[in-house]
């Protein structure tokens, strides 16, 4: 292709692009094949995370399992303490465990056990946890009751959290979700296993300390889903309607771009609720949940619409866990 200029205009091929006082025009289409947005902590190439959780008794173990070949996970460490319905969140070289008022912070470069760096602002379980580039955030959960508190803490330092705004509703068992901008918090219930639940998707922003705003819905109201996050859009996958359906094998699909209601996208091999989500570059994961005694692991793709596939196995049957990524 004969690329030249003239003036202000560069002529590729059979079109042109031209400087104008308002911007750039083209008499053609331009593709920009092999650009991409950039990964955040919500995205990991190397590993998910599984931590604490339940299963006769309550569990304090951290696994890992590898995102470049599907097997099952191994146990790689243990929390400060142990404990059940926990918020996962991810810096880019340590993931976070809250739950009561601890905050736990365990090495990805290492295999070995958390230490307690911090306390949030209320105690609670059962809540979402969401990871800027530079924070971590736990929103809702139960004190009891359930509150609609969001704090955020630095991944730089190891300090308490702060209170920095509310959710539209008070919730537990609500799932989490990040884009770049924004944390999202989606689903829950207003009382533990016994309500109708809820279908909100809430939104609020890293940049500024802010109440969260109602930006859609879910195909179907329910609580304790697993969330996961691709570069462009939030997933929630599996949860329960309470009280008359139980758990449920729907995978849903909301935008990062723009505030619009998520769709049902595909299912999960197992109904199940209370399992831990975990997002590579490519693909969601949910790992153990109810019933107690199914231990597995579900990949899900991003570049499509479809359903999960079995890729291994939670080192033991778990729910009401911490998902994480690197």
């Amino acid at each position: 292709m004969a690329i030249c200029r003239t003036g202000n205009t560069v002529n590729f091929g059979t079109f042109s692009l031209t400087v104008t006082p308002t911007g750039l025009y083209t008499d053609g289409r331009l593709d920009f094949v092999g650009c991409s947005l950039t990964p955040t902590q919500a995205q990991g190439s190397v590993s998910g995370y599984t931590s604490g959780g339940y299963r006769f008794p309550v569990r304090d173990t951290i696994s890992k399992f590898p995102f470049t070949s599907d097997t099952g996970t191994t146990d790689v460490g243990e929390l400060t303490q142990a404990r059940q319905g926990v918020a996962g969140q991810s810096s880019s070289v340590s993931g976070y465990s809250t739950s009561s008022s601890i905050i736990d912070k365990f090495p990805f470069s290492s295999d070995t056990s958390a230490t307690c760096i911090g306390q949030l602002s209320c105690a609670r379980f059962c809540a979402a946890g969401q990871s800027s580039t530079e924070n971590g955030y736990t929103s809702g959960g139960q004190i009891p009751p359930h509150t609609d508190v969001i704090d955020k803490f630095p991944f730089t330092s190891d300090t308490n959290a702060t209170d920095v705004g509310n959710l539209t509703q008070s919730r537990l068992g609500n799932a989490g979700q990040s884009s770049r901008e924004s944390g999202y918090t989606s689903g829950g219930g207003t009382t533990s296993g016994g309500s109708p639940g809820l279908n909100t998707i809430d939104k609020f922003p890293f940049a500024s300390d802010t109440n969260a705003t109602d930006v859609g819905d879910l195909s179907q109201t329910r609580e304790a889903g697993a969330g996961q996050s691709s570069i462009e859009s939030g997933y929630m996958s599996g949860g329960g309607i309470f009280p008359s359906i139980g758990e449920v094998n729907t995978i849903d699909k909301f935008p990062f771009a723009a505030d619009a209601p998520a769709t049902d996208v595909g299912n999960l091999t197992r109904l199940v609720l209370g399992a831990a989500g975990q997002s590579s570059l490519v693909s969601g994961y949910t790992a153990g949940g109810d019933p107690v005694n199914v231990s597995t692991i579900e990949k899900f793709p991003f570049a499509a619409d479809a359903n999960a596939t079995d890729v291994g196995e939670h080192a033991a049957p778990t729910r009401f866990l911490a998902g994480h990524q690197v």
